[in-house]
């Protein structure tokens, strides 16, 4: 039901922005097939292997310094709370990797 109230109402909203705190909700619908507003919601499909479950993968539409934006944010949050500091250096290396990665 999530996905049919978001294509059907939310994904056609008009822009607008919360007047108590600023936060803006954007028109989606001026940017093209790639970002339609019936389309942002994830989308089952078969991720590296057919023989795991079925998941939705979320495609950044800007990936570069994506996956360290990603480890940051996720500590920011406190997410890792209480992890060594290891950890934050081996996070952070694995995702210089990935942004640094190329397809070949």
């Amino acid at each position: 039901m999530h996905f049919q109230t978001w294509q059907d109402k939310a994904g056609n909203a008009p822009a607008l922005t919360d007047p108590t705190n600023g936060l803006v909700f954007p028109n989606l619908s001026n940017h093209g097939e790639g970002l339609a507003p019936n389309r942002i919601m994830p989308e089952p499909t078969v991720f590296l292997d057919r023989k795991f479950a079925s998941c939705s993968i979320l495609r950044p539409t800007e990936t570069v310094g994506a996956a360290v934006a990603a480890v940051n944010g996720l500590a920011a949050s406190g997410l890792f709370a209480g992890q060594s500091q290891e950890f934050f250096t081996a996070a952070t290396a694995l995702a210089e990797a990935a942004d640094a990665a190329t397809r070949s």
